[in-house]
């Protein structure tokens, strides 16, 4: 099973859980395409003649192309508003969620307290793509191996 992982990763915080949360996937046997650790680095030499423009469509393209390989799609929710880019992935995964014969799980995790005391935790466009939104990591684990339990080749 192939875990796509979408969520902020623009400071040593975000950096930080995302590697761990990767790694305790990893260790229950699940292949992770952590994109801050598996995608494109602009700063590498063979990037550097690159414009800007062209290093943003690399980065599209292949980030989308590893959304339309996973089985499940891990979004992370948390900040005062989710990662506008995490929202593009997450659009990409739902219009393209019954490819490989499969359906692909869109799971979201918000740990995020500040949205508790709101009537609405997350905006409409966010919680109908999703089809399961857990505030904790081992709600989070049940629910990646319920699903791959369920849909194991």
């Amino acid at each position: 099973m192939l875990i796509y992982f979408a969520g902020p990763m623009f400071c040593q915080a975000e950096l930080a859980f995302n590697a761990s949360l990767t790694e305790k996937l990893e260790a229950k046997g699940y292949s992770v395409f952590l994109p801050q650790r598996d995608g494109i680095e602009p700063t590498l030499d063979r990037y550097k003649n690159h414009s800007e423009k062209e290093l943003c469509k690399l980065i599209f393209d292949f980030d989308r192309n590893e959304i339309l390989k996973a089985d499940i799609f891990l979004m992370i929710l948390d900040g005062r508003t989710p990662d506008e880019g995490a929202c593009v992935e997450l659009g990409i995964a739902h219009e393209n969620k019954h490819l490989n014969n499969r359906e692909k799980l869109l799971i979201g995790l918000h740990t995020d307290m500040r949205a508790f005391a709101r009537l609405f935790r997350l905006n409409a466009m966010l919680y109908g793509p999703l089809d399961v939104v857990v505030d904790n990591i081992d709600d989070l684990i049940i629910e990646i191996d319920r699903y791959a339990m369920k849909n194991a080749p």
